[in-house]
């Protein structure tokens, strides 16, 4: 993207509504719009705004729903997932429309999405524009889920030790419980897995590492497509200090009972 178009570049970043899915996406839509870009971030909430910092780097997009409505928080993690789904799927091109993210009224504009919302590819291409998967852990995990994905790693797993490209040789334990125990956990061990369906179609996908960390791991993965690394996600403070007043992750789920002395 030529650098004179940068102001005009329109960037909506769709996390999976978990602390730890918001936290590195949020970091990342900081620093894009220390770059000049102008990015909104969709925020999926309750019946109540979320706890957020005072800060106004990057626009809140907040799509409320009455989770207490059909008992949504009693009932399992599948049912939250679909409604989190048919909530944002039906809101997001509204919030699109609203930003005049389009093909006719802005090529440029491009949606972050996190890689457990492989399904919000459909909509931005519904709309013309670019969609950039980003992944939240780290590339080696990702990679188990790859494998799974891929069918090259058979579930369950029957042998101690397991080998995959990229990896060193693991116990069957050292695998990320959904794969590990398939049983326990069926909903998120194919929510997992399904990050995948969206790898090769995307226009871009990010990792939230970056390659001194994870070097083998990472040159692997780059062979099955291009990848970029954006990491480490964490407040510019304690990392370069480019990002001003950027010692806050900023967006809280909860309200800690005990505030933080500075």
């Amino acid at each position: 993207m030529k650098q004179e178009n940068v102001s005009q570049t329109q960037v909506l970043v769709l996390p999976f509504p978990t602390q730890g899915h918001i936290n590195p996406m949020l970091q990342f839509a900081k620093r894009l719009v220390s770059k000049g870009l102008d990015v909104s971030l969709v925020t999926f909430c309750g019946n109540k705004p979320m706890e957020v910092q005072d800060y106004s780097s990057v626009k809140l997009e907040p799509v409320f729903d009455d989770l207490r409505a059909d008992n949504i928080l009693e009932k399992s993690s599948d049912d939250y997932y679909k409604r989190f789904k048919s909530v944002v799927t039906l809101r997001l091109p509204q919030i699109m429309a609203k930003l005049g993210m389009s093909k006719s009224e802005n090529p440029a504009s491009c949606l972050v999405y996190d890689s457990l919302v492989p399904w919000a590819l459909d909509i931005a291409k519904e709309q013309g524009i670019y969609g950039a998967e980003f992944f939240t852990m780290s590339c080696a995990v990702s990679t188990v889920y790859y494998n799974v994905y891929e069918g090259l790693l058979k579930l369950p797993i029957v042998e101690p030790c397991v080998s995959m490209a990229g990896l060193p040789l693991l116990q069957a334990r050292d695998l990320p419980s959904f794969v590990y125990d398939i049983k326990a956990y069926p909903t998120f061990t194919q929510l997992l897995t399904d990050q995948f369906s969206t790898f090769n179609k995307a226009d871009w996908v990010f990792f939230n590492t970056f390659t001194s960390l994870e070097n083998e791991v990472v040159k692997w993965m780059s062979k099955q497509r291009p990848i970029k690394t954006i990491g480490p996600t964490i407040p510019s403070m304690y990392l370069d200090k480019r990002v001003e007043d950027d010692s806050d992750y900023g967006i809280h789920l909860f309200k800690p009972r005990v505030p933080w002395k500075h």
